[in-house]
């Protein structure tokens, strides 16, 4: 486990009366962090259980909400890694994974017909794709099931809870979290250059990206404002990528619902569909380049001067009078 960064300072809260004084970081304090990630695991645990319990309201709202949270508990387990033996490790990141995928058929579901109904298509294509909708209506579960696979997600996410908590090291540093943050910047950049060649790895981009956000916004709630600019940043770009992964769902929802349409049908609706997503992708990877072409050591130490301006008192941010 990394040692902590004693040069980390409480940063000052103002309101209306002026400054009201310095307030501690968790990050600043190793038993205090360890148990906000600890806080913040069981939050995202608590958010799946209750997509869970609104499926009735919504079921396309729930597995959205239920997936992020599966994505929150994610980061912190990014966030902990080093803090955690391999074997625990390993074991809580499967299981995590497979709840989310278990998930994934019903999320393409809820998201194909908004996508396919936002291109712009021929007659033909429109004729197309309703058809291949309606197919895939005959295939979506039925309520009782999604809402089944929702609590069976949520539950594997709260036996890892329990999991984590058992084997995570008696304290967990701000090092900690700044190596798992950076290795996790690391599989996002080595997506980003892999997704020229490959679809895969532009989805896989997105999903380390937006990973990487969840991670941000937890060391941004500890820390300030310019901690939060670096996640404002991150996220951005997560949404410019949203509509190109949607469209690569799309590729493969087009031919496992095309039954009884003609190859030449398909065919020409997966070009179409691929005319949008090679423009949708140019644009993510030009928007992520500056971003995401810094190397990870590079990316760690812009984030962690982030976060001692940010904690650091607002005297110590001045010399001679001037603001740095």
């Amino acid at each position: 486990m990394a040692t902590t960064d004693d040069s980390l300072q409480p940063y000052s809260e103002d309101d209306k009366l002026g400054p009201l004084g310095s307030r501690a970081s968790a990050l600043r304090d190793p038993l205090e962090l360890r148990a906000k990630l600890i806080t913040e695991f069981n939050s995202a645990v608590q958010a799946a259980r209750e997509a869970a319990a609104n499926i009735d309201d919504h079921s396309a709202q729930a597995v959205h909400d239920s997936r992020k949270a599966l994505r929150r508990a994610r980061a912190v387990l990014s966030m902990v890694e080093s803090a955690l033996p391999k074997r625990e490790r390993r074991a809580v990141r499967k299981a995590l994974q497979e709840a989310r995928r278990s998930l994934s058929m019903v999320r393409d579901h809820a998201v194909a017909p908004e996508t396919l109904g936002a291109l712009t298509l021929s007659d033909d294509d429109r004729d197309t794709a309703k058809r291949i909708l309606d197919n895939a209506a005959e295939a979506i579960p039925p309520t009782a099931e999604t809402k089944q696979l929702l609590g069976e997600a949520a539950a594997r996410a709260a036996a890892q809870a329990e999991a984590l908590e058992a084997a995570l090291s008696p304290q967990v540093s701000w090092d900690d979290v700044l190596e798992g943050i950076r290795k996790l910047y690391g599989e996002a950049r080595r997506a980003r250059r892999a997704s020229k060649a490959s679809k895969a790895w532009f989805h896989a981009w997105r999903r380390r990206a937006k990973e990487l956000a969840a991670a941000l916004d937890f060391v941004a709630h500890q820390a300030g404002p310019r901690a939060l600019a670096i996640h404002s940043e991150i996220d951005g770009i997560t949404d410019t990528l949203g509509p190109a992964v949607d469209l690569i769902m799309i590729r493969e929802f087009i031919e496992t619902h095309g039954l009884g349409l003609t190859p030449e049908s398909i065919s020409h609706l997966r070009d179409t569909v691929d005319a949008h997503l090679d423009d949708l992708m140019k644009a993510g990877r030009k928007a992520g380049k500056d971003t995401f072409e810094m190397r990870p050591r590079k990316f760690e130490k812009r984030l962690a001067r982030a976060v001692k301006r940010d904690l650091t008192p607002i005297d110590g941010d001045r010399t001679n009078g001037h603001a740095e």
